[in-house]
């Protein structure tokens, strides 16, 4: 049972990505420290925050949703940063394909959690009732 959100599956795949992103981010060429350096670390890294946002929305199924929507962009747009790094040389393709697949997993298992929504969202507990003895 997942208690917490570092407790999901994606949110470990992502924070693992993270941590490899920013491992072969520092061999980037020192011009792009406040560019791509800084557009990649901050797109992985609100995959994490936005799979953590989305956890504590789960009382509203919209909100939830759309804050899961968010941090399927930010991983998207962190496949993009990888695609701009690998074409710039900046890393090898076994690289880029490995952290892109890893990526595509984490987008497929938002998508799942989007599918699912019902399942993780908090229902209302129902009002006591009292009696009328």
């Amino acid at each position: 049972m997942v208690k917490h959100f570092r407790d999901l599956d994606v949110y470990q795949g992502a924070m693992s990505l993270v941590m490899q992103i920013f491992a072969v981010s520092k061999g980037f060429p020192p011009e792009e420290r406040f560019t791509l350096t800084d557009q990649i670390r901050r797109s992985c890294r609100s995959i994490c925050a936005k799979l953590a946002e989305a956890w504590r929305k789960r009382r509203y199924k919209a909100a939830f949703i759309s804050k899961l929507n968010d941090a399927a962009t930010e991983a998207s747009e962190t496949q993009v940063h990888l695609e701009i790094a690998f074409r710039h040389g900046y890393i090898y393709q076994e690289t880029f394909e490995e952290l892109d697949d890893a990526c595509d997993k984490i987008i497929a298992q938002i998508v799942k959690m989007i599918d699912q929504a019902d399942r993780w969202i908090i229902k209302p507990t129902p009002p006591k009732r009292r009696s009328t003895s």
